[in-house]
């Protein structure tokens, strides 16, 4: 009978605990989905015009915020970068001293690199942020090619035309976490 006692209590005490952390889901969704390099974030979008979200919501679908990653295709750093990409980039922006190997391992510069191109994914796509990130998995041409022939009209309602099921979950993964970071993280 003590045993049974104890177990409910237990029981109680467990509920109790986890109705807590519902109750503050805020703090749960902040542990559940931090932001980590948050004044490079923040810098960067400034620098170019883009949203801090949107270039965090990037950041956690390519690498979580692990640096040091390379693709099985070959992307570098923390927001995957392909390497003639970024050499377009760097050539582009006039970027100095940025190499493969600091592109791979420091955030700064593949958070500079990155949102450098989704500014210019941006401008190519008359700022239709879902279109400019399946640039950012698939390519410019491939997503001026969809919208020119109307495969796809570069909204999120319509994501599931697109044709590539990489890109198409991609889409809806930084989308995502791009609603997610702007209901937890406000004022970025």
């Amino acid at each position: 009978m003590r045993v049974l006692l104890k177990k409910r209590v237990l029981l109680l005490l467990l509920l109790g605990l986890m109705t807590i952390l519902f109750l503050k889901s805020d703090w749960l969704g902040t542990w559940m989905y931090p932001v980590k390099f948050k004044d490079d974030i923040r810098a960067s979008a400034s620098n170019y015009g883009v949203e801090p979200h949107l270039v965090a919501a990037i950041i956690r679908s390519e690498t979580n915020y692990r640096t040091g990653q390379d693709s099985k295709k070959g992307a570098l750093g923390l927001m995957q970068i392909m390497p003639d990409t970024a050499d377009w980039v760097v050539q582009k922006a006039g970027f100095k001293d940025v190499t493969e190997d600091t592109l791979r391992h420091r955030a700064d510069v593949s958070i500079e690199v990155g949102s450098w191109y989704l500014q210019s994914l941006n401008q190519q796509f008359d700022q239709n942020k879902v279109a400019a990130v399946a640039a950012y998995n698939a390519g410019p041409g491939n997503v001026r090619k969809w919208l020119e022939t109307g495969v796809w009209d570069g909204t999120i309602e319509s994501v599931k035309e697109i044709p590539f099921g990489e890109t198409r979950h991609y889409v809806q993964r930084v989308i995502y976490y791009y609603n997610k970071y702007k209901d937890l993280y406000p004022t970025f």
